[in-house]
């Protein structure tokens, strides 16, 4: 008679993270404690396509690591995501600095995607800044304008909320930390963005429903991510970097090199915007 062997100790924590992504953030947390030397953060950016160049207006990091080193952080696969983190001092916040992040459509599931999220909140952020390269669906924004986001449609049809977890998103992303960002850039404007689930980009059809249903941006992210800091009980700021028009609304093609080249081009002055508002949190 034969006997199943026992599941190695990383088939059990997959288990166990699977069973509790909080219990997972909170090991992560405990793991960036140890090898930052910083018990707590105050602050979380997330970094997304085209984003990296920002980064480093931020400040040179007191530490850098992989996330991978982290636990329940996959290695990135995605181009443009590094999948390094960084502790900042910006000011006098201890920001946590996320470059790139696990999208829903690289088939890992809703906890993963906002493992990061809750792993900053476990950390003691209060405060979530969520960035994206996304596609302009309305005319009047252009590749290389950044945008606050106000507000946004979460077509994904998941949620990262388990349970009668009854969360309000009535202002998901915080006014104040909008006002704050239009005090320092008063150029900004802001927009609805869409999150669809991808990876493939919306056709022309699709992009005149969004527009039709109110949506000013579109992309592949930040809309589930937001939800979870919110059931964290974070405040979130939204700043998308319109990296292309979405589709059918100039006739060209889109391409992933595209955002990415356009991110490069603009994200370092986005960055010290995001420099800006953190010192003034």
């Amino acid at each position: 008679m034969t006997h199943a062997s026992a599941p190695d100790a990383s088939l059990r924590a997959h288990s166990d993270d699977a069973s509790d992504p909080f219990a997972s953030a909170r090991r992560a947390a405990g793991r960036l404690a140890a090898l930052t030397g910083a018990a707590t953060h105050d602050a979380a950016v997330v970094m997304g396509s085209g984003w990296v160049p920002a980064a480093d207006a931020l400040g040179a990091p007191d530490h850098e690591g992989d996330v991978t080193d982290l636990p329940g952080f996959p290695a990135p696969a995605v181009a443009g995501h590094s999948g390094r983190f960084r502790s900042v001092r910006v000011g006098d916040k201890r920001v946590l600095v996320l470059l790139g992040r696990t999208h829903l459509y690289e088939g890992r599931g809703v906890a993963p995607t906002v493992h990061a999220v809750r792993t900053a909140a476990a950390a003691g952020c209060s405060t979530m800044v969520l960035t994206n390269g996304c596609g302009a669906i309305a005319p009047e924004y252009r590749p290389g304008q950044a945008v606050l986001l106000r507000d946004h449609l979460n077509l994904t049809c998941a949620s990262p909320v388990r349970g009668a977890g009854f969360v309000d998103v009535t202002d998901l992303y915080t006014p104040r930390l909008r006002a704050l960002g239009r005090e320092i850039e008063p150029s900004l404007r802001e927009g609805v963005y869409v999150q669809l689930p991808g990876p493939h980009y919306e056709t022309p059809a699709e992009v005149r429903m969004l527009r039709a249903m109110g949506g000013d941006l579109v992309g592949m992210s930040t809309a589930l991510e937001a939800i979870a800091a919110r059931e964290a009980g974070m405040e979130v700021l939204g700043l998308s970097l319109v990296t292309n028009m979405a589709a059918g609304t100039t006739g060209a093609p889109l391409e992933h090199r595209e955002v990415l080249e356009t991110g490069r081009d603009s994200a370092a002055r986005t960055g010290e915007l995001l420099a800006h508002v953190l010192r003034r949190l």
